[in-house]
């Protein structure tokens, strides 16, 4: 009598072990880094006004939601590992999937956590002048959040979970502070600061980038989508409860802002929040809000350690990236590999130094692949694909995220052609890249 054969080896899949609450910490942990902290001064740089520097907040505040309406409809239809990746694989070609998993590895996301992770560890070492020096502590802090995730979802999401619960009440202590501080109303001053004109615009358009980059960052929940108990159901209520809390706390930032600093005072500044603590509670107040910054970046650096692997996962699993980064671990059920390669690269060009350059070609290159998100919500559409959530005044609220991000590269090519042509340039290698990837998936067949 023959052998019966044994039972196949079960291969472990991606745990789903994340709820909704887990999903909106996670869309404001994305969002919220350092940009908050700084970014005020530069807005109120390019327009001048409190009316116009709360107006940038707000407009740049409706273009985010806009678009977590549309990203939260995509989420509906396609509730898939990678997020992002799956609707721009499934909507257009896995070419144009791959090339934004290229550049989001080799630029977004690996230059992004760099630079925070610099900026981490510059604030650790004001508040710790003995400590070692910045490129050592932003390696200790991707590699030690790269080994918690490592772990599980469940270890990494509740750090990253814990982190951005310390660094609302950072935020809220800041706006508490500033008022009870002495102070002027924002609406005082003139509304606009100079004659009505076309000239407007562009100082608007340039206000918008850095604006936009603070509300950055909550496209990326989605890329955990494969670890959420009901991805179809819960990712699209995290992404508009999650962003629209932030637009809340961000124009509270603007407004302490305002009333402590004026509109001249805020631009005359580089470290808003902190001189805001400065000048209502002192060097005390300045330590505090130090504080507050590192544990902020060092929840976002936690947030995309967590989330940005899971796209080279999925690339991986489509036969478009090294076999190993598709590997989970048996016990944890984590893409190991892929999140060590995610926090080596980051550590390597935060030791380089490079990061600041490559900072530069972000914001273009970003922009077009939120755009191109926003398109795949059309095909979807037009192929009778429908979702358990549907966004509020579409196709208008969808052309206005589309259109809004076009205007961002195309400002962002004009006010910086060198930069965003080496952006661009980085964006277009992907696709030899991805064209030998697929000769090396079809001969393996």
């Amino acid at each position: 009598m023959a052998e019966p054969l044994p039972a196949p080896v079960p291969v472990p899949a991606l745990a789903r072990r994340l709820g909704l609450a887990d999903a909106i910490l996670l869309v404001m942990g994305g969002i919220v880094g350092s940009g908050i902290f700084m970014n005020p001064y530069v807005v109120a740089r390019q327009v001048g006004t409190p009316a116009l520097i709360l107006g940038a907040w707000i407009l740049g505040g409706l273009i985010a939601l806009a678009g977590a309406f549309v990203y939260a409809e995509l989420a509906s239809i396609r509730p898939e590992v990678g997020g992002q990746y799956a609707y721009l694989r499934e909507a257009f070609h896995p070419g144009v999937a791959f090339v934004y998993g290229w550049v989001l590895l080799l630029v977004t996301q690996s230059g992004g956590m760099a630079a925070v992770a610099i900026t981490f560890a510059r604030y650790c070492r004001e508040l710790v002048p003995q400590a070692p020096g910045e490129p050592f502590l932003a390696t200790l802090a991707l590699l030690g959040l790269s080994a918690v995730n490592c772990l599980g979802v469940r270890a990494g999401s509740d750090v990253q979970g814990l982190l951005m619960v310390l660094k609302t009440v950072g935020i809220v202590a800041l706006v508490a502070a500033g008022l009870r501080g002495v102070g002027a109303s924002p609406a005082s001053g003139p509304l606009l600061g100079r004659e009505p004109s076309l000239a407007l615009v562009p100082a608007l358009g340039a206000a918008l980038v850095p604006v936009l980059f603070a509300y950055g960052g909550w496209q990326t929940a989605g890329f955990v989508m494969g670890e959420l108990r009901e991805p179809r159901r819960d990712m699209p209520r995290a992404l508009v409860i999650g962003v629209a809390g932030v637009i809340v706390l961000y124009l509270a930032v603007n407004l302490v802002c305002l009333r402590v600093l004026g509109a001249t005072g805020l631009a005359a500044t580089t470290a808003p929040a902190s001189t805001v603590m400065r000048q209502v509670a002192g060097e005390r107040g300045a330590a505090l809000i130090a504080v507050a910054i590192a544990i902020s970046t060092l929840g976002f650096l936690s947030q995309g350690i967590l989330t940005a692997p899971r796209v080279y996962y999925a690339m991986a699993r489509d036969g478009l990236f090294f076999a190993r980064v598709g590997w989970l671990h048996p016990g944890t059920r984590v893409p190991v590999v892929a999140i060590i390669l995610q926090g080596l690269l980051a550590a390597v060009i935060a030791l380089s130094g490079c990061y600041e350059q490559i900072l530069n070609y972000v914001v273009s290159v970003d922009f077009i692949s939120f755009g191109l998100t926003g398109l795949a919500l059309f095909v979807y559409r037009a192929r009778g694909e429908r979702g358990a959530f549907r966004v509020p005044g579409h196709p208008w609220t969808t052309a206005f995220f589309v259109a809004s991000c076009w205007l961002v590269v195309a400002a962002t090519v004009h006010r910086y052609p060198a930069n965003s042509a080496i952006g661009l340039g980085l964006l277009l290698a992907g696709v030899p890249a991805f064209l030998v990837w697929s000769r090396t998936r079809r001969s393996s067949a």
